[in-house]
């Protein structure tokens, strides 16, 4: 089996991927998160995760390994939100989005280094606030301090309450990384998790 790598420290996304029972690793791909001058929130998020799949697959071209990427940005109108990084921030933000739709954009690249083919998606969710009071929000930003989540809020945990609608075709996308999607491109690759786990308890069964 070749191996697997998520080029993020995102604690989030390491999540995500062990539900799918695969052994991998992670490492920091060290790229510059920062916006370019009026760039778009798709076009950012879908550049970032080119970069840490692509730098990652550099660092570790040898031995042969499976790089999977993931960059997530949010836009209120055209105002781009990020990681807010502080309980002030985080409550400006969620006050500006009473009453709004927020699209986010989680862009993802998978690199398989032996052929250097790559795999593009970017999936895009509407998340539609309720209107919460600023002693909601406030109580809800010192409860759950989602000071690293894009638009700041954990959608699962409380971050859920905030809501009036998600429309989304891979929930975890929200998260972080969409599960539905890899879990295709790993198929293809031939790390389809289903079998490599039935396969790895056949084994242990017969020991």
């Amino acid at each position: 089996m070749q191996r697997l790598i998520l080029a993020s420290t995102s604690r989030y996304r390491s999540d995500l991927l062990a539900r799918l029972g695969l052994r991998f690793e992670t490492l920091s791909p060290g790229v510059d998160e920062s916006a370019a001058d009026n760039e778009a929130a798709v076009s950012l998020a879908q550049r970032l995760a080119r970069q840490k799949a692509e730098r990652a697959a550099q660092m570790h071209a040898s031995p042969p390994a499976v790089i999977i990427a993931a960059d997530q940005t949010a836009a209120l109108g055209n105002t781009l939100l990020r990681k807010p990084g502080n309980r002030s921030t985080a409550i400006e933000q969620l006050t500006a989005c009473q009453g709004h739709s927020v699209f986010f954009y989680t862009a993802t690249t998978i690199i398989e280094t032996s052929s250097g083919a790559a795999w593009h998606d970017l999936d895009t969710t509407e998340v539609r606030f309720l209107r919460r009071n600023p002693a909601e929000l406030s109580r809800y930003v010192d409860l759950e301090q989602p000071f690293d989540c894009a638009g700041g809020f954990k959608a699962e945990g409380l971050g859920i309450t905030l809501f009036e609608f998600i429309n989304s075709r891979d929930p975890t996308a929200l998260v972080g990384l969409p599960l539905i999607w890899v879990n295709r491109v790993l198929c293809e690759i031939g790390l389809d998790p289903l079998r490599l786990q039935t396969r790895e308890r056949e084994q242990d069964h017969s020991q």
